[in-house]
């Protein structure tokens, strides 16, 4: 589907970029349809694509509208879909589908992974990735992202897995999986709203630079799959790991004590979290997803200037 012109809608500020090798950040449009309320989504989106201009890169927020894949979306599709009802929520197993039946969906890390790949973009920013759920040993609940980034060759700025997963044994599929894991100026896998998770990060970089000199290296050797760029959310907006522990506790026995299971668990636990926090959690989440677009910006004008 590489640059598929009946299949794939670019815009034109996206699609210059691209023909003239300049950088391109790709991001996902979840977070507007399933992430936050309206109109704080909308309001985000548009603070997100103007963090990554002011960085010298191109925004390219991905969606599906109404079967047709949109590499990039312009300020009245942003509107429109952060007020759409219903709206597919589509990852690898569901992606053809919907633009099979001329559906509209929103796209989750793996889902814009691919369709960064399809369009040539190498960075993406999101806000945290998905993992092993908490119990997988028995539920055989692993996110989908992790299988996309051992197999997509993008780049993902991320502030690590959400917190309500199972972090030990998420980093445990990483290193399985041979998924470059690098922590963004921090010894420590950061926790999504927290900076630490009390776990080692196995690689470590400080600078937009050396981590465009990673990927370069990497290419070199034909090395297949996505690497990881962990950023701890900013000091000033974190959530304590501690503090966070115990809303998490709470969040999980009333999501079982509401019956909530399969793919209701998670909606349920952000949603509880969001109110057990007093909306701090939204705060915090808001700060981590700029602060990861301002880094992938960073990371791809490095990348468009090396080559």
């Amino acid at each position: 589907m590489r640059n598929d012109t009946e299949m794939m809608v670019f815009t034109a500020p996206v699609r210059a970029a691209l023909d003239s090798g300049k950088a391109v950040v790709a991001l996902e449009s979840t977070i507007i349809t399933h992430g936050m309320p309206w109109p704080r989504n909308v309001e985000t989106a548009r603070l997100v694509e103007q963090t990554v201009r002011d960085t010298g890169a191109v925004p390219a927020t991905i969606a599906v509208l109404d079967g047709k894949l949109h590499i990039g979306l312009n300020d009245d599709q942003l509107e429109n879909l952060g007020q759409t009802k219903d709206v597919m929520k589509l990852s690898r197993a569901d992606f053809a589908f919907a633009l099979s039946q001329g559906r509209t969906g929103s796209t989750t890390v793996a889902a814009t992974m691919i369709a960064a790949q399809q369009a040539g973009i190498m960075v993406f920013a999101t806000g945290g990735i998905g993992g092993v759920h908490r119990g997988a040993e028995t539920s055989f609940d692993i996110s989908a992202d992790l299988e996309e980034l051992a197999r997509t060759d993008v780049m993902v700025v991320c502030a690590g897995a959400k917190a309500i997963l199972d972090l030990n044994k998420t980093m445990e599929f990483i290193e399985t999986k041979g998924i470059p894991f690098i922590a963004y100026r921090s010894d420590e896998v950061p926790a999504f709203w927290s900076r630490e998770s009390g776990i080692d990060a196995p690689l470590r970089l400080d600078s937009p630079r050396e981590i465009a000199a990673h990927k370069a290296i990497r290419d070199r050797l034909g090395l297949r799959g996505g690497t990881l760029i962990a950023n701890p959310v900013p000091a000033d907006d974190e959530i304590p790991a501690a503090t966070m522990d115990k809303l998490i506790e709470q969040a999980l026995n009333d999501a079982a004590s509401a019956g909530a299971s399969g793919k209701a668990v998670t909606p349920y636990l952000l949603s509880r979290i969001l109110e057990l926090s007093d909306g701090k959690s939204l705060d915090t989440n808001i700060s981590l997803v700029v602060n990861n677009a301002r880094l992938a910006g960073e990371i791809a004008v490095e990348i468009a200037n090396s080559n």
